[in-house]
């Protein structure tokens, strides 16, 4: 069971002095780690000073809205499809000029979908019950170049793939397109989706819309740009690691991750819908909290019914936990010393919420759950037991990439492939992670939080150790990714939630965590807090 404080092996008096000294040399280490965290930041800072940009402001007001609301205003025939999708479209040229989130586009074939739509609503073509089917009819929509929207280029970020298109939808997209919304573009992400910034060979860096110099996250960086920039009401991401969920932290916007296991994986890279078992899930990005249920539904399909997303739900009711860091335990035992400390702005943040929470009498408790300090290690393992191999996937399935071979290319400037993707290489090369201990920590830390939580039960837990980072930073902190990651080795729902900005401008949020097939617990949660907090807050907003 997790506890406030972790427990203790008993020492004869003869020791009393160990646990202080263990202590001392504790946060020794983590003000050494803070310092260089501060260096770091101070010299990315000077680098930039002076670069920042922010998404140029919105023109038309229809782009602040829902999706739900424009489904609606599409059906009732106060707005017309046409009009929407080219309201988007207009932006995406607007925006992408300064923050090169979008890769390929389908404009003329989403307007000629729009259109027929509209004619065919202003014609009663629709019954009653086909409207209620389609959820987001004429209401455009985008996803990551890493998954397959048929005609549009497929690159999932490799340079060897930069003329491929793809001959066919994912099944993500299909299920989009049958609830009556358009693909209107794919966004970039870097390659293969293995790294939490947005960059790759044939696409270059993405930018934040808050501030240019500062990072989108990764994999579904591209996306949660777009969405953030209101280039698309509604975006498609993918998450292994936390794929979607920094990117909508570090873009203020809403991401869930759902429960592992439901939604089909056919055409997110390259997968073929047949894997037995992957830590990847797909989920919806948006602006708006009423988005995410209509979004989740579309893309479960007939499996929807397993996560109860129609039963109501008092958050005020539930009962809170919360975690505000995974560096270091509560009397200074040993967290995880790779991972930088939490930012104060960040605790602050978390901190409100749980204020707010009290001041409305739900219960709420601070907790130290001892075993996600091993978050990185367990991923890691599981990792390793996807179906996929990096090397061959780098080398688009045409033998493998070998990094002895591929190292010095790189630093010579001959390579195809980024910095992140030799750190990958590199540490597939490292010893492995002992597949017994991983296997028996990893249940026994879904027992433990399973347990703590229960059937009314939600987790608090950082999104990142710091908001939206300078760009390009993550390579001297690489392991920053494990408070994401340690959710997806768990295969818990997760909605990623935004808290509005701090004094730099940029997003603050918190991960909202429940058990397996809660997914409505997060989904509620992060309603009541929209209320709350105000929600996103547009990027032009902040200058």
């Amino acid at each position: 069971m997790c506890t406030s404080q972790p427990s203790h092996a008993e020492c004869s008096g003869g020791c009393w002095w160990i646990s202080p000294l263990r202590s001392f040399l504790l946060y020794l280490v983590l003000g050494f780690h803070a310092t260089i965290d501060l260096i770091i930041d101070m010299c990315f800072s000077w680098y930039f000073k002076g670069s920042k940009r922010v998404a140029p402001p919105v023109k038309k007001k229809i782009l602040f809205n829902s999706a739900v609301e424009l489904a609606t205003e599409i059906k009732n025939q106060s707005l017309t499809s046409e009009e929407v999708v080219q309201a988007y479209i207009d932006r995406i040229k607007e925006i992408n000029p300064v923050l090169n989130c979008v890769v390929d586009d389908r404009f003329h074939a989403a307007l000629e979908e729009a259109k027929k739509i509209d004619e065919s609503i202003k014609n009663g073509k629709y019954s009653e019950e086909e409207l209620k089917k389609k959820p987001f009819l004429g209401v455009p929509f985008s996803s990551k170049v890493s998954t397959m929207v048929k005609g549009l280029r497929h690159t999932i970020g490799l340079a060897s793939r930069r003329n491929i298109i793809a001959d066919e939808d994912a099944d993500v997209v299909k299920a989009m397109r049958e609830a009556g919304a358009i693909p209107l573009a794919v966004t970039n992400v870097p390659e293969l989706g293995m790294w939490y910034e947005t960059w790759c060979m044939p696409h270059g860096q993405t930018y934040n819309p808050y501030d240019t110099t500062r990072t989108t996250g990764g994999s579904s960086g591209g996306e949660a740009c777009l969405v953030s920039a209101c280039g698309s009401p509604i975006g498609i991401g993918t998450d292994i690691g936390g794929s979607l969920r920094m990117p909508a932290f570090f873009c203020g916007i809403f991401g869930h991750k759902p429960t592992t296991g439901l939604i089909p994986l056919k055409g997110l890279n390259r997968r073929s819908g047949n894997e037995v078992k992957s830590m990847v899930v797909a989920g919806p990005l948006c602006t708006h909290s009423e988005d995410l249920i209509p979004i989740l539904r579309t893309l479960i399909g007939d499996k929807a019914k397993l996560l109860n997303l129609d039963a109501e739900v008092n958050p005020l009711k539930l009962k809170y936990y919360y975690m505000l860091d995974d560096s270091a335990t509560p009397d200074g035992l040993s967290g995880d010393l790779r991972l930088s400390m939490v930012h104060q702005q960040l605790k602050r943040s978390m901190l409100k919420v749980v204020s707010y929470l009290k001041d409305q009498n739900a219960s709420v408790s601070e907790v130290w759950i001892s075993k996600m300090r091993y978050g990185l290690r367990l991923w890691r393992y599981w990792i390793s037991q996807e179906p996929e191999k990096f090397a061959r996937e780098l080398a688009d399935r045409e033998g493998e990439i070998n990094v002895w071979t591929e190292l010095p290319k790189k630093i010579l400037g001959m390579s195809d492939f980024s910095l992140p993707a030799m750190y990958r290489l590199v540490d597939d090369k490292l010893p492995k992670v002992n597949e017994k201990w991983a296997r028996e920590t990893t249940a026994a830390l879904l027992n433990e939080v399973t347990t703590l939580l229960g059937d009314d039960g939600v987790l608090l837990y950082p999104s990142h150790p710091f908001p939206a980072f300078y760009r390009n930073s993550s390579l001297l902190r690489p392991y920053n990714f494990s408070y994401t990651a340690v959710l997806n080795v768990l295969n818990f729902p997760v909605t990623q939630v935004p808290l509005g900005l701090n004094r730099d401008g940029l997003p603050v949020g918190v991960q909202v965590v429940a058990g397996p097939h809660k997914d409505h617990l997060c989904l509620a949660v992060a309603k009541e807090l929209e209320k709350a907090f105000g929600g996103w807050v547009p990027p032009f907003q902040s200058t």
